[in-house]
Parts: C-alpha cells; structure tokens; sequence
C-alpha cells in the first residue's frame, strides 16, 4: 500500500513539473477542417456526417466543444458553384491528443456505423473534393478557446475568421507579439468583440500566418464594433507604434455562420 502511494505520488509530481515547464502544456492545440466541396448531395452528406457520427464521437472521447461554420452566402449574388466551403474546428488539450485521434476513432463501432454512408462512399460518388488541415497553436494570452455569449439565433450571427500572413517568419511572429504584448487581445476583449480563439499556424497553406474568430449577434454588431475598434484611443496607440510596422502582408477575412449542429 505504501509503495501504490508513493508511486502515485511521485506520477503526480513528474506530471506537475512537465507541466508547469512545457510552455505548450498550458495551452490548446486545434485543428480547423476545411472540407472543399461542390454539390448539394455532397453538402447533405457531409452535415449528416458530421452531425450524427463525427460529433458525437467526439463528445464521447471528452471533446465537448466542436464548432462547425458555414459561409454566408450574400443573396445578391450568384451562388457559388465551383469551390464550396465547410469548416469544422476542434480544440485538443494537446498535440498528442490530435495526433492519437484517428486511432480512438477507428476503434469506435457507434461512430463506424453512423458515419458508414461517409466513411464508405464510392470513388464515383465522394462526399466531398478535398480536406484542408489547418494546425494551430493557441495564443499566450489567450491560451483556451472560448464559447461566445451570443443570444441571436444561429443564422443571424457573424462568425468572422481572420488570417493575418507575415512577409517572413520573423515579421510574423512581430504580429503575434502585438497581440500578446502589445495586448491587442486585451483591446478584443474591452471592446466585446467576443473572440472564440486566437492562435498560431504552424501547419497550413498559408503559412507564415495567425488566425482568430470573433464572433457577432449579427453583421450591425459585426460593423458596429468594427467601427469602435478603429476609434480606440489604444488602438491608435498600439497600431502607431515603431516597432509593429508593416507587420501583416495580407489579410483573408470570411464570415460565417454557425450551423444548426454546431457546439460553438
């Protein structure tokens, strides 16, 4: 009994100190699935999918939160035909935890049956054309993800998701510390622009970049905010100063929304 104690004791302390010394340990890791696709069967399998096996399946290995977006689409204008887009971001504890995914799902038969149609479609007949994985890491400052406090039903609310590319590593990460210790986050946050995550892309096809999503009751919150960002007294402090120059080289703005499914 001694010896069952002190070795308990000893997996405890070993875990604290990998803890408290990993940098990463603290801090989400996530994973943003881009499904590319062009039709409306292939739209209907996919929300099928992901709503009655993939979810689920997640919620049972103790991934709670799942968010799952979709474009809005303007109504003036023509409906997109040739690249459909679908986004599914999962936040991990950690690294390991993405990367042992697959092997926890193939071992789950309730998500091996709800997901059959999906995960066994024909050549002639795919669910989709292509899988986008965005890999990322979350912000110092902003080291867990975050449920927004919207009341507005899903379809009126603007998800916005921003990438901000660098022109080099370096300048990248200058812009990563502007919202770290520069406390851009700090400025989101005062002004309620209710931020789900903000993080580093480190596997991507845009890359050097960061990406974040902010969250709205609707596009007159969305501009409204907007409009109260660029105002800020601090933001006009930070954005002047020397050293946080020239520091993004594009900005890719989508807005979306969440679907009916969708934990976030």
């Amino acid at each position: 009994m001694l010896k069952t104690r002190l070795f308990c004791l000893l997996a405890l302390l070993q875990s604290t100190f990998l803890y408290a010394f990993n940098p990463l340990a603290s801090r989400d890791f996530y994973a943003l699935k881009v499904y590319h696709f062009k039709t409306d069967d292939q739209e209907q399998k996919l929300d099928n999918f992901l709503q009655k096996a993939y979810l689920p399946a997640l919620h049972r290995i103790g991934i709670a939160k799942v968010g799952v977006f979709k474009p809005i689409v303007n109504p003036a204008a023509p409906a997109p035909t040739d690249d459909r887009l679908l986004y599914v971001f999962v936040p991990f504890r950690s690294r390991d935890d993405f990367f042992k995914l697959d092997e926890k799902l193939a071992k789950d038969k309730q998500y091996l049956s709800n997901g059959q149609e999906y995960l066994d479609a024909l050549y002639n007949t795919p669910p989709y054309d292509r899988i986008e994985t965005i890999l990322l890491n979350a912000f110092d400052k902003s080291p867990q993800f975050n449920l927004p406090a919207l009341t507005s039903t899903p379809k009126d609310r603007v998800y916005e998701l921003r990438s901000y590319e660098g022109h080099t590593e370096k300048i990248s990460k200058n812009k990563i510390d502007m919202f770290n210790q520069g406390d851009e986050i700090g400025l989101f946050k005062r002004l309620g622009f209710n931020a789900v995550f903000y993080a580093e892309v480190i596997a991507g096809s845009r890359m050097p970049n960061l990406m974040y999503l902010t969250t709205f009751e609707n596009k007159a919150s969305r501009d409204a905010h907007w409009d109260a960002f660029g105002k800020d007294d601090y933001w006009k402090k930070l954005s002047a100063m020397p050293n946080y120059q020239k520091n993004v080289s594009k900005n890719d703005t989508r807005f979306l929304h969440p679907t009916d499914y969708s934990d976030i």
